[in-house]
């Protein structure tokens, strides 16, 4: 057994079909002026009020990829947690999320493939119950063993 593991980490022997880990956060304006700052994605539907207020949206919206990081956080530090590397992510974006939405991100394991480590998990995200984002997710599950 590996000793550096980190609590909390679900090593590949331990993942079975329908695990399921969670979040929730509330996306506040900071959030998004944030996200804007690191990504350098400052399209003003995420940033002008006036500005969104005109677009299909009606009012600002947070990035896609800011939800789409909480399916992150929870690969990263829940299913399978530290150690998981990302193979790939699909996303299809079904609904805007705006400041002060609270965003609950879901994985949920579909496939183990064993001898490669690797684990598919069904990706969402969803706001009072309605989803606005949903994908799948490969990635490299950490192991007990040494390689």
């Amino acid at each position: 057994m590996l000793d550096n593991l980190p609590r909390g980490t679900i090593c590949i022997e331990d993942i079975e079909i329908g695990m399921v880990r969670s979040l929730s956060k509330t996306v506040t304006d900071r959030d998004i002026e944030l996200f804007a700052e690191v990504s350098t994605d400052r399209n003003p539907v995420h940033l002008d009020d006036s500005y969104a207020r005109d677009t299909i949206f009606e009012g600002r919206i947070a990035h896609g990829m800011l939800t789409a990081g909480l399916v992150s956080a929870v690969i990263g530090e829940q299913l399978p947690g530290h150690g998981t590397v990302y193979l790939g992510q699909s996303l299809k974006f079904l609904g805007p999320v705006r400041p002060g939405d609270r965003v609950t991100a879901e994985v949920e394991v579909t496939a183990i493939d064993h001898a490669r480590r690797r684990v598919t998990l069904d990706t969402r995200c969803a706001v009072d119950g309605k989803p606005v984002l949903k994908g799948e997710a490969t990635v490299l599950a950490p192991s007990a063993k040494f390689d």
